[in-house]
């Protein structure tokens, strides 16, 4: 009997730290409904888990490349420009944790905040999004631009963000303490504009649910990436080829040079489909780059005939 009490204990033990973990999350079911392109690994609460070497790869294609092919496949509200950041030189990529929030109603944030008391949440709502994060995580946060009153990060939250992500943060609102969390080695973080002032009148409505971020939709779980030029969020399903698509225009786009500027090819040649001369001269380039990758005929072939880029 003490087994089975015990046993009985353990289990809503779990269920209240699950529920804990995943207060103001919307179901594992409809996430999984609204990433169902998704086929692969999954977390827990159901976000789409990239692989860490797409993450890996990520780091090393072109924004404007990225952004052409999910234009060309219909995805026009993925791009969003226009932010301050901590360090200019220092991209965030990775998988998106989502937060949603809103402008505060005592009513709403009492009911909010003395759930997740309940739940074993702490702190102001803003942390809560933290709680969750894992290696490889992006904190997006949608804190309709707001700026004085709207700073959803400081530097204490920064570093726990790092010290859990190994990554930075994109955030349609602000941050402070911009001078100690430049000493954040590592850290950058995407914002609308940095305040001296304290988060106040907003709270968290949506965990790791469907935000707009300016102009673009984010889910969670959309692989980010942010360079000095914006942020682009790839939908998980269409990460693998915006990656090998990108990374094959970094190719071609290094042999034209060459093959222009040494008058083998004209530029009109290179930029239009590709003659089966060219496509084999480019195989030979490729072979004498090796930190470039590697190409087939038929991988060629193929990535050439679809033309997304």
């Amino acid at each position: 009997m003490k087994y089975i009490v015990s046993a009985v204990l353990s289990f809503f033990l779990i269920l209240f730290l699950n529920n804990s973990l995943f207060s103001q999350t919307i179901s594992k079911e409809e996430l999984v409904f609204l990433t169902s392109e998704w086929k692969g690994e999954r977390f827990p609460d159901g976000r789409p888990k990239v692989p860490d070497a797409f993450l890996e790869r990520a780091l090393h294609i072109n924004i404007d490349d990225a952004w052409t092919v999910l234009k060309n496949y219909g995805y026009v509200n993925q791009f969003e420009g226009g932010w301050k950041m901590v360090k200019d030189d220092v991209p965030v990529i990775g998988r998106a944790v989502t937060a949603m929030f809103m402008p505060s109603r005592p009513d709403v944030e009492k009911n909010i905040k003395d759930r997740g008391i309940q739940n074993g949440r702490k702190g102001n709502t803003n942390s809560w999004p933290i709680e969750t994060l894992v290696k490889g995580d992006v904190y997006v946060a949608d804190g309709f631009g707001k700026i004085g009153g709207g700073t959803l990060m400081g530097s204490t939250l920064a570093t726990s963000i790092y010290s859990k992500s190994g990554n930075g943060v994109v955030f349609n609102g602000a941050s402070r303490d911009l001078g100690e969390i430049e000493d954040i080695k590592g850290f950058n973080a995407f914002v609308r504009d940095f305040h001296p002032s304290f988060l106040e009148e907003m709270v968290l409505m949506g965990l790791n649910t469907a935000i707009r971020i300016g102009n673009a939709i984010v889910l969670p779980g959309d692989l980010v990436i942010a360079r000095r030029e914006g942020v682009l969020f790839v939908p998980a399903h269409m990460v693998e080829e915006v990656i090998s698509t990108a990374e094959f225009v970094i190719r071609k786009d290094q042999f034209g040079f060459e093959m222009v500027k040494s008058g083998r090819y004209s530029t009109g040649q290179i930029d239009s489909q590709w003659t089966d001369e060219i496509k084999n001269e480019f195989i030979k380039w490729l072979e004498k780059h090796p930190e470039l990758g590697k190409m087939t005929r038929a991988e060629l072939d193929k990535i050439m005939n679809k033309r997304t880029w």
